[in-house]
């Protein structure tokens, strides 16, 4: 497999995925601006949509979309503790926790890096996502994890919360949030994708 990413984007969630699951891989950067992958390759013609994340399968097949990238990953491996087996009714909570995570946060992050944005309207996509983050907050006010336990979710959310510097939002406004991204920071294969992307 080959995981295509850049720096500081959503793909860091399926980076994390794979190195908590133990799956070989190919790490393969690009060029956010260029388009271009690090081998040489227009990404364009691996994903059309031109963004990253992209898994790239033996099989030729190339699944992008980040919450169903790291879905099929746990699939790989039966009985890992990242996702509840499919058909469960706590898979579908997953399910609920990455499209909140997609619609909610990711969605609501990205207007705030367009440059051309006027100040007004950057001002209402704060005060949505300043909503959002109460809610998370006090979701992990009573369990260390979105779903109780370390899991794909967490992965999501802690790689589009590491933006929130770059947006000059204050994390620790939100104490519970600020000690979930602590605690994700802190797992060895976290550290490892990081140290990875920023090689």
């Amino acid at each position: 497999m080959k995981l295509y990413f850049a720096p500081m984007t959503c793909s860091l969630s399926p980076h994390i995925v794979l190195r908590e699951l133990g799956l070989p891989f190919e790490l393969v950067r690009v060029d956010n601006q260029t388009k271009r992958t690090a081998d040489g390759l227009d990404f364009l013609s691996i994903n059309p949509k031109g963004y990253v994340a992209a898994l790239a399968l033996d099989d030729g097949n190339v699944l992008t979309e980040g919450p169903a990238i790291v879905q099929y990953l746990a699939d790989q491996v039966p009985g890992n503790s990242l996702a509840p087996a499919n058909g469960t009714w706590e898979r579908v909570r997953l399910q609920e926790w990455l499209n909140f995570i997609a619609t909610e946060i990711h969605s609501g992050c990205a207007p705030l890096f367009n440059a051309g944005m006027a100040a007004s309207a950057k001002v209402i996509f704060r005060e949505k996502l300043s909503r959002r983050f109460d809610y998370l907050n006090r979701a992990l006010e009573q369990q260390a994890y979105l779903m109780g336990r370390f899991g794909l979710a967490d992965s999501y959310l802690f790689s589009v919360l590491k933006w929130l510097p770059r947006l000059g939002i204050e994390i620790s406004n939100w104490p519970a949030l600020m000690a979930f991204m602590e605690r994700i920071e802190a797992r060895p294969c976290v550290q490892a994708a990081m140290a990875a992307e920023a090689a």
